[in-house]
């Protein structure tokens, strides 16, 4: 009788199987923390914005902006300006929104700002 050193094939391919089940995890895994990686950038750059509306600009001005920029609201870093898809403010695939409401010769009631989460609902801060 002879000894055989080795692996069958029923062996090597329930090997292969777990493996490649385990990297697809990760890999789902990796892409879903990447996700919120992503949410987070967009909710402290909409969170910025905000607080720069209602503590700078509305305090010295007593209303809001027609439109935002990092002209109108230079404390805002300018990093934040982009969202994490590469997408300037100002550009309409941008996944940042500003709307203002109630506008009298560029001078706002109200405003809401927004971005577009990947793995939440809409993220929206409005005027106080």
């Amino acid at each position: 009788m002879k000894i055989k050193n080795g692996f069958t094939l029923v062996e090597t391919a329930i090997v292969v199987v777990v493996f490649s089940l385990t990297v697809g995890l990760i890999w789902k895994q990796k892409a879903n923390i990447d996700a919120m990686t992503r949410d987070e950038r967009r909710k402290t750059a909409i969170n910025a914005m905000y607080y720069a509306l209602e503590e700078s600009f509305y305090s010295e001005n007593g209303y809001y902006p027609e439109q935002i920029s990092k002209d109108v609201l230079p404390v805002v870093g300018s990093e934040l300006w982009t969202d994490p898809d590469g997408y300037d403010f100002s550009d309409v695939r941008s996944s940042y929104k500003y709307e203002p409401a109630n506008c009298i010769n560029g001078q706002c009631k109200e405003y809401m700002l927004s971005a577009k989460l990947e793995q939440e609902d809409k993220y929206i801060k409005a005027n106080r």
